[in-house]
């Protein structure tokens, strides 16, 4: 199976691991006696032996059940995450860009305020919530409407 870009879709734990560890103040530690990783001290994501999959925590239960709704071969849960906004990815229907892609989204949930504004001060990539712009509005002194 490969993905629009012709990349061949899958993910490795080790892939996903070096992705995970790729984001700033990024920590491998055991949650629960499995390895995990975090952002600061709060929980990023973690891989999954048990079914080769990724959990991810989303923003919302609504978009957890859409997400579920729209792709249930790529998006699934179990009775542990019935009642949480966390979905699980099957490893083997993502590519790394995928991947990272979503775990953008949730770094910019949990990351410290102080680390993403120097992030968006050096340039850095800011994903789709794009806070990037909101920040140069308010060094130019430009109101936003």
């Amino acid at each position: 199976m490969r993905a629009a870009t012709g990349k061949a879709r899958g993910v490795s734990a080790a892939q996903m691991r070096k992705i995970a560890l790729s984001f700033p103040e990024a920590l491998e530690k055991p949650s629960y006696g499995k390895p995990s990783f975090f952002i600061a001290k709060k929980f990023f994501t973690r891989w999954r032996n048990e079914d080769n999959s990724i959990v991810l925590i989303v923003d919302s239960m609504d978009t957890r059940d859409m997400m579920l709704e729209l792709d249930p071969r790529t998006y699934f849960i179990t009775d542990h995450y019935r009642d949480y906004p966390g979905v699980l990815v099957r490893a083997g229907r993502v590519t790394p860009d995928e991947l990272k892609a979503m775990l953008e989204r949730r770094f910019r949930q949990i990351a410290p305020k102080k680390l993403l504004k120097a992030m968006d001060a050096d340039g850095a990539r800011a994903p789709e919530n794009n806070s990037r712009s909101r920040g140069a509005a308010r060094k130019t002194g430009k109101k936003r409407r």
